[in-house]
């Protein structure tokens, strides 16, 4: 986006100062036959040991004849508020099944799948037997029955050859030790999504990083060009008599903890209906603001007048 230009034949213009308003819109994309570069992109992140970065910059060229040229760059957090566990598509029932052999079958049910720091996580499990087996499926025994948050990164999504790198950042257990029963053996197992300690040994925040919105996770789900970080719900139930049943269940990892997505949905309601009057064709911003060096009265715009052939500080 050009801002300034010199007037047709000079080679520069002695400037003492420039207000030069502009905006830029965030590409975005309604669904999969979008053009991928026209999707939202993802918001700003650093994983711990910087395993995987997204950053932003507005980079500001200034140049001055036709060789020296000088950028400026200036970091921009940007930040997403579509995985609020406040929206009414994460607070619906997920349920889902999984079986490892024809004698019992393993079912889920989470109440809502979207989490933050410190949120609680509850799952309902369900062990059923075949009713086509079931003098077999009663002489199974449940073990344990187990759940755990994993974490998946993917390198290079898009490419031939993604490498996936998976981390389990809590993990519940329950001890069982009894045989099916013909109904069925049911329970609810639940745990607390980990945070991070955003405060230094002595309690105390520190002041973070530009680039980087401080966020009470070490991640959340998010997709890139060159990795996304998918979270899941893994239910295990180990039994002997038959195979352990392995269940993935995905679910979505918000930046904000449930209290603090319900203080932000006000202001997405109003953000949103700003947007909503700002057209991209003409997005009316306030005339530009150049003042000049030989600009009669350039120096007392900003506060500075001649005295005795010298600029001081202009007094009113």
């Amino acid at each position: 986006m050009l801002l300034f230009r010199c007037h047709s034949g000079r080679e520069n213009e002695s400037v003492l100062s420039m207000d030069l308003p502009f905006v830029i819109f965030i590409p975005f994309g309604r669904g999969p036959n979008e053009d991928s570069a026209r999707r939202v992109p993802p918001a700003s992140l650093q994983m711990p040991s910087r395993t995987a970065e997204t950053v932003y910059e507005l980079l500001v060229t200034v140049q001055q004849g036709h060789s020296e040229q000088r950028k400026y760059a200036f970091p921009i957090p940007l930040s997403r508020y579509d995985t609020l566990s406040t929206f009414g598509m994460y607070n619906r029932p997920e349920s889902s099944e999984a079986v490892s052999d024809h004698l019992v079958t393993l079912g889920v049910s989470l109440p809502r799948w979207s989490y933050g720091p410190l949120d609680p996580v509850s799952v309902y499990i369900k062990l059923a037997p075949n009713p086509d087996w079931l003098s077999k499926a009663r002489k199974v025994t449940i073990s344990k029955i187990s759940i755990a948050i994993d974490e998946d990164v993917i390198y290079n999504p898009e490419g031939d050859e993604p490498t996936r790198k998976t981390k389990t950042l809590a993990k519940q257990s329950q001890q069982v030790g009894v045989k099916m029963p013909e109904a069925g053996y049911m329970t609810n197992l639940g745990l607390v999504f980990p945070a991070k300690d955003v405060r230094d040994s002595e309690g105390i925040i520190p002041r973070g990083k530009k680039e980087f919105p401080t966020y009470g996770v070490s991640g959340f789900t998010t997709t890139g060009h060159l990795y996304k970080i998918e979270y899941y719900l893994t239910v295990k139930a180990t039994m002997s008599g038959a195979k352990d049943i392995l269940l993935k269940q995905p679910i979505v990892v918000c930046p904000y903890d449930h209290a603090g997505c319900k203080l932000e949905m006000e202001a997405i309601e109003q953000a949103a209906k700003d947007a909503a009057e700002v057209s991209p064709e003409n997005p009316m911003l306030p005339a530009p603001s150049i003042i000049l060096a030989n600009q009669p009265g350039g120096l007392r715009a900003l506060g500075v007048t001649m005295v005795g052939g010298q600029r001081k500080p202009l007094i009113e």
